[in-house]
């Protein structure tokens, strides 16, 4: 089974003239995950994908863990100042651990890591067979 990580890159952007301006929070945290990602015991089973725009730009910044057969979960507000990424970083992918160890998916609020308890913006069912 096919799990997913999928990364905002566009979340907390700073705009100007209508047009992006630098590095996003989103791309930050995508290029900290990455680094992290190379390491990970379930690098091999847990695809890392960017995402231009998740609609959370007021939650931002966002991520997603999705699999055939299971919930998917979308959080938010993670933190992704410097100070904060790798904390953030950890969290997700500690996260992430937890959801590919679920049969279904089910991440109890109790479960999860700090970063990810407070944000979360949608737990969707698995599609029907």
């Amino acid at each position: 089974m096919t799990h997913t990580l999928f990364v905002c890159t566009a979340c907390a952007s700073l705009w100007k003239d209508g047009k992006r301006q630098g590095i996003s929070g989103g791309e930050e945290l995508l290029k900290r995950l990455s680094q992290q990602h190379e390491n990970w015991e379930l690098k091999d089973k847990f695809s890392l994908q960017p995402v231009e725009c998740m609609s959370a730009c007021s939650r931002s910044c966002a991520v997603s863990f999705a699999a055939s057969d299971k919930y998917t979960y979308l959080f938010g507000d993670l933190p992704h100042d410097r100070e904060s990424l790798d904390l953030t970083t950890t969290a997700v992918l500690k996260c992430a651990s937890l959801y590919y160890q679920k049969p279904d998916g089910s991440l109890p609020w109790s479960e999860r890591p700090e970063p990810l308890k407070k944000g979360i913006l949608a737990k969707i069912p698995p599609l029907p067979n």
